[in-house]
């Protein structure tokens, strides 16, 4: 059941990609990387009508590491995707290989603007995305990187990567207005889960609602196993009516819920809420303990259009980071087709852009924001029960 306490501890952040694991058990290090590149062009660079738009794709290819081949093939197939869709504006994409590291990530970026980038999509790592955007900065080129890790966002780097502030805030909302509005917050003692506390400690606040208790646990199966009688009585005392946790699927998810249901707590009266997606893998829809429980996840009508149309054109699934590549294209042909210019003002313009898995803005401080659909595991399947918002307009986020 908890393969990754027994494999090593894996990240509640599905998507933070931070040099040297696989993507799906990475680690966030709020220490070792830092946003410390300069203030951001305010317009950037702004093609012509009709101009080509240079963009240089950073991908991982050439580690050696199989892993970072997938995803190298994939996020330039995805962008080819994307360029397809376009209407009135040109992309001339340039694919730059990496290796995965922030030296040869540096080396390609300056190669790249040297060549006439006129804003980089990539790369994937984190520390690679770092070492890009401080080469990047002096000439007032923008980032658009694929990780989620904010720590590194700011100046001109943007994250495209889905961040926990996303889901805590859209759940959050959605919760209160459910009438669940006094949360006890539950999160793994380790970095991932101490961001990912502090991400539902904002978002409950900003929707209005009341943390009544926050407890942590020992990231181990005896960690759990001794917090969960606690965790029980604690949110009976506390009144708690949503109890929101950072575990995850690889990790804590499925020994923390079934122990906390086995504890004696009363789901009919304590809704779990999650902060990670609940649907990934699949067989994670046939645990007991997740049985009712909330998570968010994106838009899931485009993102079955988009696996499906990847699928036929390339013979595989997508990878989840393959879509940040195509949303990538869309907002940087949006703004060209705009006249908009491709640095902060234009990247920062309060109605967003449309990507394969719905709505997205990025705000002045790098990070981002996306629409995101609320659903219930019921019958060991997933009911939609808040739409994603089609627009920022009223959304709420």
């Amino acid at each position: 059941m908890l393969s990754a306490f027994r494999k090593g501890c894996k990240s509640l952040i599905q998507l933070v990609l931070t040099r040297r694991l696989a993507p799906a058990a990475l680690t966030l290090s709020a220490l070792a990387l830092s946003a410390c590149v300069s203030a951001g062009p305010s317009g950037g660079p702004n093609p012509g009508r009709g101009e080509p738009v240079q963009v240089a794709l950073l991908v991982p290819g050439g580690s050696g590491q199989a892993t970072d081949l997938a995803m190298a093939r994939q996020l330039e197939n995805a962008a080819r995707l994307a360029m397809a869709d376009l209407s009135g504006v040109t992309i001339d994409l340039r694919v730059y290989q990496t290796g995965g590291t922030p030296d040869s990530a540096r080396a390609m970026a300056t190669k790249a603007m040297d060549e006439g980038a006129m804003v980089i999509l990539g790369p994937v790592f984190a520390q690679e995305a770092n070492a890009v955007g401080v080469a990047a900065a002096p000439r007032g080129i923008s980032v658009l990187a694929f990780s989620n890790n904010t720590d590194i966002a700011g100046g001109n780097v943007y994250v495209l990567g889905p961040t926990f502030q996303n889901t805590a805030s859209r759940l959050a909302s959605f919760a209160v207005r459910s009438g669940k509005n006094r949360v006890m917050i539950v999160h793994d003692q380790n970095t991932a889960g101490e961001v990912g506390k502090a991400a539902i400690q904002r978002g409950v606040a900003a929707a209005g609602g009341t943390v009544v208790a926050v407890q942590g646990y020992e990231f181990s199966q005896s960690g759990v196993a001794a917090a969960a009688p606690t965790i029980v009585s604690t949110a009976k005392s506390a009144g708690a009516s949503a109890l929101f946790m950072t575990a995850d699927t690889a990790g804590a998810l499925p020994l923390l819920t079934q122990s906390l249901v086995n504890s004696g707590l009363d789901r009919s009266t304590t809704k779990f809420l999650g902060l990670t997606r609940w649907d990934i893998p699949h067989a994670t829809l046939s645990l007991p303990g997740v049985q009712g429980g909330w998570f968010a996840l994106p838009d899931p009508n485009l993102q079955a259009q988009f696996q499906n149309r990847y699928t036929a054109a390339y013979g595989e699934q997508p990878l989840p980071v393959a879509g940040l590549a195509y949303d990538g294209i869309a907002a940087i042909g949006a703004l060209a087709k705009s006249g908009k210019g491709l640095g902060a003002s234009g990247l920062t313009q309060g109605a967003g852009f449309v990507g394969v898995t719905g709505i997205f803005r990025f705000r002045g401080d790098g990070s981002n924001e996306r629409g995101l659909a609320v659903a219930e595991i019921r019958n060991n399947q997933v009911f939609v029960i808040d739409p994603a918002p089609r627009s920022f307009s009223g959304a709420g986020l």
